[in-house]
């Protein structure tokens, strides 16, 4: 697997959480950052996805919405 090293700047207070996130997950930080930036392609491959079919097809039902969340074990976040 080819491997690119990149030089990345990030505000201290942020810097010191992803060391903190990085060691609780027991992952170096260059491991860590690369799946906060997979998961950061994944959700917005799919945003776009949904706005395609949405655009297609109408806009999701509160019915398919929790039955989504069902299925994928999710729990509805309360509004505030």
């Amino acid at each position: 697997m080819k491997v690119d090293k990149i030089s990345i700047s990030l505000e201290a207070e942020l810097s010191d959480e992803v060391r903190a996130a990085a060691m609780k997950a027991g992952v170096g930080v260059s491991s860590w950052l690369a799946g906060a930036a997979e998961a950061k392609l994944r959700s917005e491959a799919f945003a776009e996805f949904l706005d395609t079919w949405e655009k297609e097809h109408g806009p999701l039902t509160v019915k398919e919405l929790s039955r989504a969340e069902s299925e994928l074990g999710l729990k509805r976040r309360r509004r505030a």
